[in-house]
């Protein structure tokens, strides 16, 4: 039944692939991109006729002497994905005239019509690579060429670089007064601490994919930085203090005796515990490293008696917790971001920051250990 099932799946996915995907652009991009193209197409047959005929061309016959059929691909790319690389200016010129001299020549050169035809798109392709000018309907011009008998190279300026050169100038005032920067420059991705996306990973992957793709590396990994961080905003981005404090945490006063105090740290088993008033105000904090101060830590004989020493009631003076408290702390308001503490643990030193509400009273505590269980349980999501 397993193996019957996944056979299921493996046709299923199959037949999907020839499936057209989803177009993810609005019906106001796809208006703008249909009218561009009407818009431009039309400039370009109206120009191009008034240059080689000298009037404008309203027969099918005249307009054939002017406008080439490739140019409407060139449209398509030009308006419709004015940021992919295949339909950047040079592209548009360079791919579509390169080629048409390339078709005539293997017209003019080689008598079998089919062989001619092969060669022509095969060759195009390789010079478009060459000249860094990769334009799909360049393909078609050099096939055009053959397919006409065109053996004249002046075909390939007038009218393949002027028409190319027309569409151009239609794009670069349409596409911009639409919205659409055009040519379109990448914008390199914006250097981020948080991002964990590193451009070399991004190239290493590129060569061992080994595959031309229709987008620009800068703007692959611009795309991909932001749904990181759209990620991030969904899982840790909205995640505040008082989600993942430890409530109601142990307290101690500043009048409580080190003895005391020892005594809730080791029986809780926990490293800190924040000193507040009568008020809940946090007054400071006493540690583990606190204790630890108080005795010289660089002689190790007898250092067992001399902590006993130190939290043991003394008959003349009871030492307080307020003699050995750290006074200066560090406190986050309880409806604070999570992500803000990330700088103040890794960087700062702290491991524990005692949280408050709007009245600045100790509502709970995070510590080291909470902010890992939250980025665990984010990174999970």
């Amino acid at each position: 039944m397993p193996v019957r099932s996944s056979f299921y799946r493996r046709i299923i996915g199959a037949i999907s692939a020839f499936w057209p995907s989803r177009q993810p652009i609005s019906l106001r991009e796809k208006c703008r991109a249909s009218l561009g193209a009407t818009l431009g197409t039309l400039v370009v047959a109206l120009l191009a006729a008034a240059w080689v005929e000298g009037l404008l061309a309203h027969q099918h016959s005249l307009l054939s002497l002017a406008l080439v059929a490739p140019l409407g691909a060139s449209a398509v790319l030009v308006f419709a994905v004015p940021s992919s690389p295949l339909a950047q200016p040079w592209s548009v010129v360079g791919g579509n005239t390169l080629s048409a001299l390339v078709g005539i020549a293997c017209f003019k050169c080689i008598p079998d019509a089919s062989l001619a035809a092969g060669l022509a798109v095969g060759l195009a392709m390789g010079v478009m690579f060459a000249f860094r000018c990769l334009h799909p309907p360049g393909g078609a011009s050099a096939l055009l060429m053959v397919l006409m008998g065109c053996d004249r190279f002046s075909f390939a300026i007038s009218p393949v670089l002027l028409d190319s050169l027309l569409l151009v100038g239609s794009g670069l005032l349409y596409n911009n007064l639409t919205g659409r920067s055009w040519p379109h420059v990448p914008r390199p991705a914006a250097i981020s601490e948080t991002t964990r996306l590193h451009r070399a990973d991004l190239d290493a992957v590129l060569a061992r994919h080994n595959e031309l793709l229709d987008i620009s590396t800068d703007d692959l990994q611009t795309l991909l930085e932001q749904v990181e961080s759209m990620t991030y905003q969904r899982t840790l981005g909205h995640v505040r203090c008082a989600d993942v404090m430890s409530a109601t945490p142990l307290t101690a006063r500043v009048d409580m005796t080190l003895a005391e105090a020892w005594a809730v740290v080791r029986k809780h088993r926990i490293k800190a515990l924040p000193v507040v008033d009568s008020r809940q105000h946090v007054l400071g904090i006493v540690t583990v490293a606190d204790f630890m101060r108080q005795i010289d830590l660089e002689v190790h004989e007898g250092l067992g008696q001399r902590l006993r020493a130190l939290v043991r009631p003394q008959p003349v003076q009871v030492r307080q917790v307020g003699q050995i408290m750290t006074r200066t702390v560090r406190v986050a308001s309880y409806d604070r971001l999570l992500i803000d503490l990330v700088p103040v643990f890794s960087k700062n030193g702290h491991r524990h920051i005692p949280i408050i509400d709007e009245s600045q009273r100790l509502v709970g505590i995070i510590t080291q250990s909470d902010l890992v269980r939250a980025l665990y349980t984010a990174v999970r999501a």
